[in-house]
């Protein structure tokens, strides 16, 4: 029988390196997680009370692994060049619909430290590339509340176009909120639809 050594998808920029969670990145993880609380919780939905746990940070690994083993998602943490032991933030692109759509949804955040720095323009464009190259999409979503003007500028500047408003979107705080839609397009949509 043979064995084949997975490796894990990785994107690196000029300052990151964006790759998918391990155990190993637990302490990192919650750390960022809870320092940025602040920064984090008025646009997340609301965290479940063992959020921030090694058993809830297992449980995102292996979800992690299976999205990427089935292809339908690529959850990714962010870590500086500089320092890649610790993460500053998280993308994923998720929800992947193949066949005739190829699109995907996206989903980030970044420490509250780092932020204001255009790193999550700079990961946000660089996994905006990747979908449209490696991963062979047509269409990447993202969706923001529309008071989080610097969600919506890093949209903005990564190619995302403003598509629109949805009622009731997500729960953020508990309660039921209208989100902004955004959708960046590859710039040749001829490619495969598959089978």
């Amino acid at each position: 029988m043979l064995f084949r050594l997975r490796k894990d998808p990785a994107i690196e920029t000029e300052r990151l390196i964006l790759r998918p969670p391990r155990l190993a990145d637990h302490a990192s993880w919650a750390r960022a997680r809870r320092e940025s609380a602040e920064h984090l919780v008025p646009w997340e939905p609301a965290w479940a009370p063992d959020h921030l746990s090694v058993r809830a940070f297992r449980n995102r690994v292996a979800w992690a692994r299976r999205l990427i083993d089935d292809d339908r998602g690529l959850p990714l943490l962010l870590f500086l060049r500089e320092d890649p032991a610790s993460v500053i933030g998280a993308l994923t692109i998720d929800n992947l619909r193949r066949g005739p759509a190829q699109a995907a949804t996206v989903g980030y955040w970044i420490a509250a430290e780092q932020a204001g720095r255009g790193l999550m323009t700079e990961a946000l464009g660089a996994a905006r590339d990747h979908a449209f190259g490696p991963m062979d999409l047509s269409r990447l979503e993202a969706a923001c509340l529309p008071e989080n003007a610097r969600s919506r500028r890093v949209l903005e500047r990564c190619g995302f176009k403003y598509e629109g408003v949805a009622q009731a979107y997500l729960q953020i705080a508990g309660r039921w909120r209208n989100h902004v839609l955004y959708a960046a397009l590859r710039a040749d949509r001829r490619g495969r639809v598959g089978g």
